[in-house]
């Protein structure tokens, strides 16, 4: 499962989104669901080329970086809100998901990310015994 963030963390995203800081990565929304033995991750990336998307794992902490190109200095914008430059985000995945087996695609300035649920995770059937089945002699063959 996918494990929630800090929540100041998400207060200066919330922040860095209303006022925005030349210091730090832009924010880049996303919606995540899981779908039968997988979780789907999706984030919107629009503008942004596929060879700028980055995508790492380390200790079950998945980084997306991606980079819409700045216009040029010459041109004056008379209206600027789309946020260009670096975008990052953190994803805090949890033990039960496959880290090894992510899928990743990107399509309509959309990157889908879809994480299997690892098999050690399954929900799975134990044999329970019982008292019976321990008391009785097992027949010995020779």
């Amino acid at each position: 499962m996918l494990m929630r963030t800090d929540p100041f963390r998400e207060l200066d995203r919330l922040t860095q989104q209303v006022m925005g800081t030349a210091s730090r990565p832009a924010v880049m929304p996303m919606d995540a669901w899981r779908e039968d033995d997988r979780f789907v991750v999706e984030f919107d990336l629009p503008g942004a080329n596929a060879d700028s998307i980055d995508l790492d794992v380390e200790r079950n902490v998945l980084t997306v970086h991606a980079q819409r190109p700045e216009r040029e200095s010459s041109t004056e914008m008379a209206v600027a809100e789309r946020p260009r430059g670096v975008f990052s985000r953190q994803l805090f995945l949890g033990d039960s998901l496959d880290t090894d087996k992510i899928n990743a695609q990107y399509r309509d300035g959309v990157l889908r990310l879809e994480i299997p649920v690892a098999e050690r995770a399954k929900p799975r059937k134990i044999a329970i015994s019982t008292a019976q089945d321990a008391s009785e002699p097992k027949a010995i063959k020779s």
